[in-house]
């Protein structure tokens, strides 16, 4: 079967109000009509000449929407639509002038029909058509603005939440790459045993990571409990060489996080500081609410002089982490975030992140990231 473009129509398409609004939006023009038809009660027939005027704009107001909206539909220019319906609203006035003229006539207030009279006093119903037309233009172009500005803000949500998204599937190759390489070193040192716990590990983080939700945002102990997954994967390589200590009160476990947000910096910490080193060192890693902020600070021990295994070398996969977690916390919170890090002579380096804080609905428990 032959395949068919998409239409563009739906983006071109001009957006009419509902056929409603404008005409409640021409109801102070009914209002005004009624007030100048006060002074002329009880004054012979005035009153029923202003009646029918106010009755004739009431008529005139629908065939006059739909008018105008087939004319925006078909994207006439304004210099046509207004001679158009000046056209058309003077017509208008003209029958509404010959059915006064005709009610004249039978109540003897004009002795015959002539036909140039329908031609004076349209003011009394024309002005009102025009000045209804002129809201209907207003209410229609105000539609159109703010659905203008509607679809604009969704294309900005979509082209920022693809942004995430691909800041977010840009952590998977990072961390599969230098893991791979981890698995790689531990089987060219013939340490199988701690290879295949590896491998283990690293299926039950990339399990995790598959099963999560497709949210930017997750409660802290689910963030936690993937966190945990990647630390099964480090612990399998370091053993005892790795400690984490967690400093966290349980009202925060609620809070809501970026997605992967602690991994890559648990990973720099771990690859920067801790795995270089021959001794154990200690991971860190705090969360507190300091007024409509949560704080989250990972910290980690470093090389002191003759604990280091190999040199520290320049790794610029390293760097992909933290510059992923600095764009998605400009992306998620901009102008209202902090992202720093401080790194002391004796190796130690920290990473302080300020958020808003926002609870989440529901939450998972945590795992157990000290055991």
């Amino acid at each position: 079967m032959e395949g068919r473009s998409p239409s563009i129509e739906p983006a071109v398409a001009p957006v009419s109000p509902p056929l409603w609004l404008p005409i409640l939006a021409g109801l102070p023009i009914t209002l005004c009509m009624v007030v100048m038809a006060l002074p002329d009660l009880g004054r012979g027939h005035s009153a029923a000449y202003r009646a029918l005027y106010l009755a004739a704009y009431v008529v005139w107001s629908l065939p006059l929407t739909l008018l105008q909206r087939r004319l925006w539909q078909r994207r006439v220019s304004w210099w046509k639509t207004a001679t158009i319906l000046l056209v058309v609203t003077y017509l208008l006035s003209l029958i509404n002038n010959a059915i006064a003229l005709s009610m004249a006539v039978g109540w003897g207030q004009v002795p015959t029909y002539r036909l140039p009279m329908i031609f004076s006093g349209l003011d009394g119903c024309w002005l009102a058509l025009i000045a209804f037309c002129a809201i209907h233009a207003v209410v229609a172009h105000y539609t159109e603005l703010r659905y203008a500005q509607e679809r604009t803000e969704r294309a900005i949500s979509h082209a920022r939440d693809a942004e995430l998204r691909a800041l977010r599937y840009q952590l998977h190759p990072h961390f599969l790459f230098n893991t791979l390489n981890a698995i790689s070193a531990l089987v060219a040192s013939q340490r199988n045993r701690e290879a295949n716990r590896m491998i283990a590990r690293l299926g039950d983080f990339l399990r995790a990571t598959l099963e999560s939700s497709a949210a930017h945002e997750v409660a802290l102990a689910d963030e936690l409990a993937l966190t945990q997954a990647y630390l099964d994967v480090e612990k399998a390589r370091l053993g005892e060489r790795l400690q984490v200590r967690l400093h966290l009160g349980p009202e925060l476990m609620g809070a809501l996080v970026p997605y992967l947000l602690l991994q890559p910096l648990v990973e720099n910490a771990i690859r920067h500081g801790i795995a270089p080193r021959t001794v154990p060192g200690a991971l860190d890693i705090q969360a507190f609410r300091d007024g409509g902020h949560l704080c989250l600070r990972v910290a980690n021990e470093g090389c002191r002089s003759g604990e280091s295994e190999k040199p520290d070398s320049a790794d610029h996969s390293l760097a992909i982490g933290l510059r992923n977690v600095r764009e998605r916390l400009e992306n998620l919170y901009p102008g209202n975030h902090r992202f720093a890090s401080t790194a002391s002579e004796d190796g130690h380096y920290t990473v302080m992140i300020d958020i808003p804080f926002r609870e989440a609905e529901a939450s998972a428990t945590p795992l157990d990231v000290a055991r």
